[in-house]
C-alpha cells in the first residue's frame, strides 16, 4: 500500500499527473482542492491568498482521508499544494507509506500554464504568493522531484520509476 502526495504550486500539474498516475496504477485519487471549505475557494477566486489559519482545517481533512485509505489498505494519489514543511509534516508524519512527489517548475512556465487554463478558481495572480509560501522539500523529506517542463506522460513515468526504485512498485513501468 502506497499513498503518493503530489505537491507543488497551483498550475504545476498536480491534478493532471495525479489522475494519470492513479489511472495507470488502478489507485484512488483525491483532489485535495475538493476538500477546501467554500470560504477558502471564495478567497482564492477573489485573488486573496490563504493564511495558515485557512489551511489547517483543510489539511486536517486531507490527512483524515489519507488515514482512511491507509486503514483500508488502499493505495492512492493525493493532489495537494503542501507548500510548507509544516503542512507536509501534518500530512506525512507517522505515515511511513506516504511518499512525497514535488512537481518543480519555473515561475514563467507555471504562469503560462495558469494563464492558459479555463474555468479554474485559482487566478494566475496568486502564483507569486504561492511561490513566496513554497518551502521546497529538504533532503530529509526524501521527495521524488520531477520537473514540470516535461509532458504529463513523462512526469508520471518519472514518478513511477522513482516509486519503483524505492521498492514501492513491482512490475513494469507502464503498469
Amino acid at each position: 500500500m502506497t499513498v503518493v502526495l503530489m505537491m507543488g504550486v497551483s498550475g504545476s500539474g498536480k491534478t493532471t499527473a495525479s489522475v494519470m498516475l492513479a489511472s495507470r496504477k488502478g489507485w484512488q485519487m483525491l483532489e485535495g482542492d475538493a476538500l477546501h471549505p467554500s470560504a477558502n475557494i471564495e478567497k482564492m477566486r477573489h485573488g486573496i491568498p490563504l493564511t495558515d489559519e485557512d489551511r489547517w482545517p483543510w489539511l486536517q481533512a486531507i490527512a483524515a482521508e489519507i488515514d482512511c485509505w491507509r486503514a483500508a489498505g488502499i493505495s492512492g494519489v493525493v493532489a495537494c499544494s503542501a507548500l510548507r514543511r509544516a503542512y507536509r509534516d501534518l500530512l506525512m508524519n507517522g505515515r511511513p507509506d506516504v511518499v512525497l512527489v514535488y512537481l518543480q517548475g519555473s515561475h514563467d512556465l507555471i504562469a503560462s500554464r495558469m494563464a492558459a487554463r479555463m474555468g479554474h478558481y485559482m487566478p494566475a495572480t496568486l502564483l507569486n504568493s504561492q511561490l513566496a509560501t513554497l518551502e521546497e522539500p529538504g533532503p530529509d523529506e526524501h521527495a521524488i522531484v520531477v520537473s514540470v517542463a516535461h509532458r504529463a506522460e513523462e512526469i508520471v513515468g518519472q514518478v513511477i520509476r522513482g516509486l519503483k526504485e524505492r521498492g514501492l512498485l513491482s512490475g513494469s513501468f507502464a503498469a
